[in-house]
């Protein structure tokens, strides 16, 4: 998991945002906010905890699949283009594979 990750962070696929909040599942605005971080068209979000909001919106768009922290696995950190993950979801993941 961790060369997994570190793979992602040398190569530049690891996209960090501070917050990923939607008040509704809204696929639209999802998209338009994958593409303003340069997502790519193969894209893993990660989030700390289950977001609603966040995996509705994501699952109508083709190549897009979301995660918790709880949840990933090395097939899909080395499957999708990036790795879109929230500051939240990052210190989880030290906590645990650090």
């Amino acid at each position: 998991m961790k060369s997994a990750l570190s793979s992602k962070v040398q190569n530049g696929e690891i996209i960090v945002l501070d917050a990923l909040t939607m008040e509704a599942p809204k696929t639209k605005e999802f998209a338009q906010i994958l593409k303003n971080i340069n997502a790519g068209k193969k894209a893993l979000v990660v989030t700390a905890e289950n977001n609603t909001n966040v995996i509705k919106s994501a699952a109508n768009i083709e190549g897009v699949a979301t995660a918790t922290v709880n949840t990933i696995n090395v097939y899909d950190i080395l499957k999708y283009d990036s790795f879109v993950i929230t500051t939240d979801a990052v210190k989880k993941v030290e906590e645990v594979y650090a």
